[in-house]
């Protein structure tokens, strides 16, 4: 499965963002093989729609999952209709290292 992590910065070590639309990176993560992309996000100073942007930057990766800190109003029926799953994360300190190790705990 791929999943979208909305994440302050290009590494593993990094906090998750706690905005999806305006954060910084996107990592993308293949549970399966295991592969990462790290996709800077060039819609974050957009004045309107940014969540809407990020949202079909991601769907180009296929993902089937998107992880972030707050998500807008307006993303969950979008997110709904395209079947991509929305988890959310309260815990801002959370780093993308954590989450990977979270679904690569779901797995098993």
């Amino acid at each position: 499965m791929k999943v979208a992590i909305a994440s302050i910065g290009n590494t593993l070590e990094a906090n998750i963002d706690t905005s999806f639309g305006r954060c910084t990176w996107f990592i993308i993560v293949d549970t399966e093989s295991g592969g990462m992309e790290f996709i800077p996000n060039t819609n974050r100073d957009m004045e309107e729609h940014a969540g809407k942007a990020a949202v079909e930057l991601v769907a180009t990766r296929n993902v089937e999952m998107i992880v972030s800190g707050e998500f807008g109003m307006k993303i969950k029926p979008l997110l709904d209709s395209m079947h991509i799953q929305m988890v959310v994360i309260e815990d801002a300190e959370k780093r993308v290292s954590d989450i990977i190790a979270l679904l690569n705990n779901r797995r098993k």
